[in-house]
């Protein structure tokens, strides 16, 4: 789960993570107000959306006088911002966070992720704040510090200390750099993120270290655990069809194909993407139904899948192992009688129960395309939607 930026400071307030001051506002007077408040000459107007790359889309406005900040608020609220994360879709901004301005004398990078290979988290560092950490590993790889962190101990002084040393934060610095990522290896795993990044981390003419910019991602098994984070969930920055998935506890991600698929298991999603890519295909959507998926599950997992205009077909690739395959079977019967589905449908059943399962779907009256392997049903689908 992701929050925005004005958000994420907030977080890391609480865990004496030095952030400018700002507010948030969601229309033009709220924000020329919030400017007032603050009171410092130099305020910026940043656009709230869930994607990095606002500031080269023309989303971050340097405003010094009231007058201005009126000017780009007016420019941004309901504007299409367009970045490298958005897609050419781009995301409509429905919300700004006004900011003191801030003498920045150098921009630094500092984050944290879950190194798979290690099973730990890990922070890196770099100087080459305000660029993308992606440019900077493929650009210069030597100028990214990593300190590999024991879950035992957590982040130590010394690891924090030695991150600071490297980017060649200024000496005088060094301790508030130390305070500054202690507070944020905090924050990380009391709120179970899985992406913690600040870029840039400032240093500033009055000899602060801040955070000029927070991106904050959750882990989305963990929210149980956090309802003050949940809370923080902005719907609109949301696809509707992967809003109404999380209801039914389905994992799914829209795409930009046109057949639609329906798989239990991540792994298996996966390769039936890949194999319908393979077959000429686009896949429309990321969707695992999971291993104990109910038919009333499966049925709402049809109907999300139909929501998708883009959908010309759809492909059922089910191995059961703990999911049966009855259960899919019936599910499918039951969706495509509710929405009187009108698209070609390959069914691809293997394991539990799937003689029965086979049985339902010839039964059902339907115009059910039966696969008897996992190549067999994307190469039937693919040829159906074209």
């Amino acid at each position: 789960m992701n929050i925005h930026e004005y958000q994420g400071k907030e977080i890391l307030k609480q865990y004496g993570v030095k952030v400018p001051e700002g507010r948030v506002a969601f229309t033009v007077d709220e924000a020329v107000e919030a400017a007032k408040e603050l009171g410092t000459q130099v305020v910026v107007v940043k656009a709230q959306i869930h994607a990095g790359g606002r500031g080269k889309a023309g989303g971050v406005k340097v405003a010094k006088s009231l007058d201005e900040v009126r000017t780009y608020a007016q420019e941004l609220l309901g504007k299409v911002l367009v970045t490298h994360q958005t897609g050419p879709e781009g995301k409509e901004v429905k919300r700004l966070l006004i900011e003191q301005g801030c003498d920045i004398k150098k921009e630094y990078y500092v984050g944290l992720v879950v190194d798979r290979s290690t099973g730990r988290v890990v922070m890196m560092a770099s100087e080459e704040g305000g660029t993308e950490i992606e440019e900077v590993a493929a650009r210069t790889p030597e100028k990214i510090f990593k300190e590999v962190i024991d879950p035992v101990t957590g982040l130590t002084p010394f690891q924090a200390r030695k991150l600071a040393f490297a980017i060649n934060i200024p000496n005088e610095l060094v301790n508030k750099a130390v305070k500054f990522m202690m507070g944020l290896y905090q924050a990380f795993v009391e709120k179970d993120c899985s992406i913690a990044e600040i870029n840039p981390l400032v240093v500033t003419g009055d000899g602060e270290v801040m955070a000029l910019d927070a991106k904050l991602n959750f882990d989305s098994n963990a929210l149980f655990r956090h309802p003050e984070i949940v809370a923080l969930r902005d719907l609109d920055e949301e696809d509707e069809k992967e809003i109404e998935a999380s209801k039914f506890d389905l994992s799914y991600i829209a795409l930009d194909g046109n057949i639609g698929c329906m798989v239990n298991g991540a792994g298996l999603a996966m390769a039936t993407m890949d194999i319908i890519k393979f077959y000429g295909g686009e896949p429309a959507n990321f969707l695992d139904v999971g291993g104990g998926a109910t038919e009333e599950k499966v049925t709402e997992a049809f109907k999300i899948i139909l929501k998708d205009p883009k959908v010309k077909g759809i492909f059922v690739n089910i191995f059961g192992g703990i999911m049966r395959c009855d259960v899919i079977a019936n599910g499918v019967v039951a969706a495509a009688k509710q929405v009187k589905l009108d698209r070609p449908l390959v069914v691809r059943l293997e394991g539990t129960n799937v003689d029965l399962g086979k049985k339902i779907l010839s039964e059902s009256g339907l115009n059910i395309v039966a696969a008897d392997s996992m190549a067999d049903g994307a190469e039937k689908i693919v040829a159906l939607v074209q």
